[in-house]
């Protein structure tokens, strides 16, 4: 296996909804500062805003969504998860593999149920 190689990943990372702006967008910098800091390039950061978390995590009903595109040798991804959970200001992240960088992110609507 070639570990020079760097992977695409798509990451999902919740922030605490109880943030200032200010707080929130140095929280975000922490996560890409991390990316960068391990040799990995940011390609894409959808900025999904301010949603009501599926169940309580943690004490939290609500967080920022933000979604990232990044590429980084796949050894770093042990050493990113180590930070994440460190990381107050987190409250639930997921790094997975992608294919490609989504430009637009859109949901379709759920069919109605009878």
């Amino acid at each position: 296996m070639n570990e020079s190689k760097q992977n695409l990943y798509e990451g999902m990372y919740v922030i605490r909804a109880t943030l200032s702006e200010d707080a929130r967008s140095k929280a975000l910098e922490k996560i890409q500062n991390g990316i960068t800091l391990h040799g990995g390039e940011i390609l894409k950061i959808h900025d999904q805003g301010r949603r009501r978390l599926a169940y309580e995590i943690g004490g939290h009903r609500e967080g920022y969504y933000f979604l990232l595109y990044f590429k980084v040798k796949p050894a770093a991804i042990s050493e990113l998860w180590r930070e994440y959970h460190l990381n107050e200001d987190l409250v639930r992240f997921i790094t997975l593999t992608a294919e490609k960088v989504v430009d637009k992110i859109e949901f379709k609507a759920l069919e109605q149920v009878e």
